[in-house]
Formats: structure tokens, C-alpha cells, sequence
């Protein structure tokens, strides 16, 4: 369905994305996950088409760049920052609406779903409305849409508890009958509903995870780790996990919670040639 094959990006001579390799499946739910400047939100746009790159991004074949308007027309598309349009709520409504081919009603109902209530503003420039407002309304828009394939950028940032709720089973009805791809800072908002978590950092891929759904993420993981010799960076990177060094810096203890398990095993695989033997074993304390 997806395909990034050796795809790099570079600003003013600095490398953001290097050599990304990724194929995503048609119905796998992906979570893209990494610090602030890791490349999650490069490699979303180098997916829709907004930037140049080295390598090759398809979607069903077709490239984003070269066959835009056919490939945009099957994506809902949530962005991490919200555009700045001055189009009024109800225009940019039907305009939408009209682009996919769906009834305007729908979009509107999904907004009302997310707690907005859409009657007062539909005269409102986009511009101005609360971040909460225009992110229930970009969500609204890109679910409404009969898209195979959904590409959301910090989708829940400015969602209040309650619609952060709402959106996550908005999206799990959608489970079945699409691709999904979601870049967020909260895997254990997302760890029930995807199936697949890739973590970048500095560029790269440092975790790629298919087996999310066969490991239980409720409940607590007793971890081992032992390394070949002590390392300063890896000793406070497990310090930040209130891990408790059991002598030298060679041995290390702790537990890890159920949702961050993925966080924490994309942590320890920057040092992979450092450790020597790791263990989880799930516990009930």
C-alpha cells in the first residue's frame, strides 16, 4: 500500500531523513513514534507529496508528487499544525465535501461526534477558531471521507480528554477498511488500536515492531538488562526509566510499563552492541 525505499532528506545540508526503508501493508495500523526532530513529521510530508527527496514514496504504485491530485484523493490527512485559511467553516466544509465526493452532512455530523458544535460557526473564518476547534474539524474532515488510507501528524495534541477518547474509537471503526499511520508522542493512547509500531530517531529507523497485538500492553513488564561495560549515556538513559543498577553499571533491574514497552525497547536498541543479554517477563506487581 505505502512504500519508502531509501529515502532521504536533507535542509541546509543537514540530514533529517536517512535511507528510510518502510513497506506498510494494506489494513496495518501504524504508529510512528520518536522525539521532537526524530523525522516522523519529513517523512509524512515527503508521503504526501510536499517535499523533494532522494529515493522513491508510493502509494498503491503511484507516486505522491507525480500523480498528486489521484493520490491525495484517496488520503485523509490530519496535519500536526493546523493551516492557517480564512475560509469560512462552512464553505471549507462543502468545499472538502465536494473534493471526495462525500455529503457535507456527514463531516458535520463526525465534528458533532468529536464535541463541536458546528451551528455558531460555520460563518467563523477556520482562522479563527480555538486549536481544540480546528482539530476536531481537520479530523472531522479526513474521517468523513471514504479514504483507504489515513496519515494523521500528532492527530490528539490539542483534543480534550473527552474528544481524544471519542477520535481513538472514531478511529478504531475504521480498524478493518484502512491503512493508518499515526505519528504520536502517546503510544499508550494508540497501543490497542495499532498493529505495527516504527520508532525513528535522528533520521533513522531504531525499532520496527510487527507483533504489537500478540503482547499485552495493560499491565507491568520485570526487566534484566546486562551490558559489556559501562556507559554513561545508557546509564542515565536507564536512570530515566528509574532502573536500579545492581553493580558497576554492568547489571541492570526495573519495570516497564505494559504501553511503553515499545518506547523502552526503541531506547535500549540504540545500544544493542552494547547489551549482552535483556530480559521481560510480564508480572502482576
Amino acid at each position: 500500500m505505502i512504500r519508502f525505499d531509501n529515502v532521504s532528506k536533507t535542509f541546509r545540508r543537514a540530514p533529517v531523513l536517512d535511507g528510510i526503508h518502510l513497506e506498510i501493508g494494506l489494513g496495518e495500523r501504524l504508529a510512528l513514534i520518536g522525539s521532537n526532530g526524530a523525522g516522523k513529521t519529513t517523512l509524512i510530508r515527503c508521503l504526501l507529496g510536499e517535499y523533494t527527496h532522494d529515493g522513491t514514496v508510493t502509494i498503491e504504485g503511484r507516486s505522491p508528487r507525480a500523480d498528486r491530485t489521484a493520490v491525495l484523493g484517496a488520503i485523509g490527512f490530519v496535519p500536526q499544525l493546523p493551516p492557517p485559511l480564512k475560509m469560512p467553516v462552512g464553505q471549507l466544509i462543502g468545499f472538502a465535501a465536494g473534493l471526495c465526493g462525500t455529503a457535507p452532512g456527514r463531516m458535520l455530523d463526525l465534528a458533532e461526534r468529536l464535541g463541536l458544535d458546528t451551528g455558531p460557526i460555520m460563518d467563523r473564518q477556520f482562522v479563527r477558531l480555538s486549536g481544540g476547534m480546528k482539530q476536531k474539524l481537520l479530523i472531522a474532515i479526513a474521517l468523513g471521507r471514504e479514504a483507504r488510507v489515513l496519515v494523521m501528524d500528532e492527530p490528539a495534541a490539542n483534543l480534550d480528554p473527552e474528544a481524544r477518547k471519542i477520535f481513538f474509537e472514531l478511529l478504531a471503526e475504521r480498524a478493518e477498511s484502512a491503512t493508518m499511520l499515526i505519528s504520536s508522542h502517546r503510544l499508550n493512547e494508540v497501543s490497542a488500536l495499532v498493529n505495527r509500531v516504527v520508532e525513528l530517531d535522528m533520521g533513522k529507523v531504531v525499532l520496527d515492531d510487527r507483533v504489537a497485538d500478540d503482547v499485552s500492553l495493560t499491565g507491568m513488564l520485570a526487566c534484566r538488562i546486562c551490558v559489556k561495560r559501562f556507559e554513561p549515556a545508557l546509564a542515565k538513559a536507564l536512570g530515566s526509566w528509574n532502573f536500579n543498577d545492581l553493580g558497576g553499571g554492568l547489571e541492570w533491574q526495573g519495570t516497564v510499563a505494559g504501553p511503553d514497552r515499545l518506547r523502552f525497547l526503541g531506547m535500549t536498541s540504540r545500544y544493542v552492541a552494547l547489551i549482552s543479554d535483556i530480559s521481560m517477563t510480564e508480572t502482576q506487581d
